[in-house]
Protein backbone atom coordinates (compact mmCIF):
# COMPACT_ATOMS: atom_id res chain seq x y z
CA UNK A 1 0.00 0.00 0.00
CA UNK A 2 1.60 3.62 -0.88
CA UNK A 3 0.32 6.32 1.17
CA UNK A 4 0.71 10.42 -0.24
CA UNK A 5 -0.23 13.05 1.72
CA UNK A 6 -1.22 16.56 1.18
CA UNK A 7 -1.97 19.41 3.41
CA UNK A 8 -5.11 21.58 2.90
CA UNK A 9 -5.35 24.14 5.53
CA UNK A 10 -6.08 22.56 8.87
CA UNK A 11 -6.51 19.19 7.11
CA UNK A 12 -5.04 16.27 5.89
CA UNK A 13 -5.63 14.60 2.90
CA UNK A 14 -4.47 10.68 2.51
CA UNK A 15 -4.17 9.29 -0.94
CA UNK A 16 -3.79 5.23 -0.64
CA UNK A 17 -3.73 3.09 -3.50
CA UNK A 18 -2.96 -0.52 -3.23
CA UNK A 19 -4.94 -3.04 -1.17
CA UNK A 20 -5.90 -2.09 2.54
CA UNK A 21 -5.70 -5.62 4.36
CA UNK A 22 -4.20 -7.52 7.17
CA UNK A 23 -0.73 -7.35 5.60
CA UNK A 24 -0.80 -3.49 5.10
CA UNK A 25 -3.22 -2.04 7.62
CA UNK A 26 -0.69 -1.83 10.90
CA UNK A 27 1.53 0.50 8.13
CA UNK A 28 -1.01 2.54 7.23
CA UNK A 29 -2.22 3.49 10.43
CA UNK A 30 1.30 4.14 12.25
CA UNK A 31 2.25 6.45 9.13
CA UNK A 32 -1.29 8.04 9.35
CA UNK A 33 -1.13 8.48 13.31
CA UNK A 34 2.19 9.84 12.93
CA UNK A 35 1.39 12.45 10.67
CA UNK A 36 -1.89 13.51 12.68
CA UNK A 37 0.23 13.78 15.91
CA UNK A 38 3.92 15.42 14.21
CA UNK A 39 1.13 17.94 12.90
CA UNK A 40 -1.50 18.03 15.45
CA UNK A 41 -3.97 18.34 12.18
CA UNK A 42 -7.72 17.20 13.73
CA UNK A 43 -9.39 16.96 10.36
CA UNK A 44 -8.70 13.41 8.38
CA UNK A 45 -9.83 13.04 5.08
CA UNK A 46 -8.95 9.47 3.33
CA UNK A 47 -9.22 9.39 -0.55
CA UNK A 48 -9.99 5.79 -1.20
CA UNK A 49 -10.05 5.99 -5.28
CA UNK A 50 -6.62 3.89 -5.60
CA UNK A 51 -7.69 1.43 -3.52
CA UNK A 52 -8.08 -2.12 -5.24
CA UNK A 53 -8.74 -4.13 -2.29
CA UNK A 54 -10.13 -3.92 1.36
CA UNK A 55 -10.94 -6.48 4.21
CA UNK A 56 -11.86 -5.84 7.81
CA UNK A 57 -8.80 -4.92 8.51
CA UNK A 58 -9.29 -1.51 6.45
CA UNK A 59 -12.47 -0.51 8.56
CA UNK A 60 -9.92 -1.22 11.60
CA UNK A 61 -8.36 1.60 10.16
CA UNK A 62 -10.94 3.91 9.79
CA UNK A 63 -12.55 3.29 12.86
CA UNK A 64 -9.07 3.32 15.01
CA UNK A 65 -8.74 6.81 13.61
CA UNK A 66 -11.94 7.93 13.71
CA UNK A 67 -11.82 7.29 17.62
CA UNK A 68 -8.58 9.02 18.10
CA UNK A 69 -9.61 12.49 16.31
CA UNK A 70 -13.26 12.11 17.90
CA UNK A 71 -11.57 11.95 21.25
CA UNK A 72 -9.93 15.33 20.31
CA UNK A 73 -13.31 17.37 18.73
CA UNK A 74 -11.54 16.22 15.44
CA UNK A 75 -13.13 14.46 11.97
CA UNK A 76 -12.80 11.95 9.54
CA UNK A 77 -14.22 11.31 6.34
CA UNK A 78 -13.95 9.08 3.68
CA UNK A 79 -13.70 10.17 -0.28
CA UNK A 80 -13.64 8.26 -3.80
CA UNK A 81 -15.08 5.21 -3.00
CA UNK A 82 -15.15 2.29 -5.24
CA UNK A 83 -17.89 -0.06 -5.42
CA UNK A 84 -15.88 -3.07 -3.69
CA UNK A 85 -14.91 -0.91 -0.58
CA UNK A 86 -17.81 0.88 -0.65
CA UNK A 87 -19.65 -2.84 -0.28
CA UNK A 88 -17.17 -3.63 2.96
CA UNK A 89 -17.89 -0.07 3.97
CA UNK A 90 -21.92 -0.82 4.21
CA UNK A 91 -21.69 -4.30 5.35
CA UNK A 92 -20.18 -3.14 8.90
CA UNK A 93 -22.43 -0.30 9.16
CA UNK A 94 -19.81 2.42 9.10
CA UNK A 95 -21.46 4.86 7.00
CA UNK A 96 -23.63 5.12 9.81
CA UNK A 97 -20.95 7.22 11.94
CA UNK A 98 -18.43 8.24 9.21
CA UNK A 99 -19.42 10.49 6.36
CA UNK A 100 -18.59 9.87 2.79
CA UNK A 101 -18.17 12.17 -0.11
CA UNK A 102 -18.19 11.76 -3.83
CA UNK A 103 -15.24 14.35 -4.18
CA UNK A 104 -12.23 15.83 -2.14
CA UNK A 105 -13.40 18.72 -2.61
CA UNK A 106 -16.33 18.69 -1.41
CA UNK A 107 -14.72 17.11 1.81
CA UNK A 108 -12.60 19.46 1.95
CA UNK A 109 -15.33 21.95 1.91
CA UNK A 110 -17.74 20.47 4.50
CA UNK A 111 -15.23 18.99 7.01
Amino acid sequence: MYLKFENKEDKLLVYMMGELDHHSAEEVRSKIDDRLSREDIKKLIMDFSGVSFMDSSGIGVVIGRYKKLSHNKGKVCITNVTDSVKRVFELSGMFKIIKVYNSNKEALENI
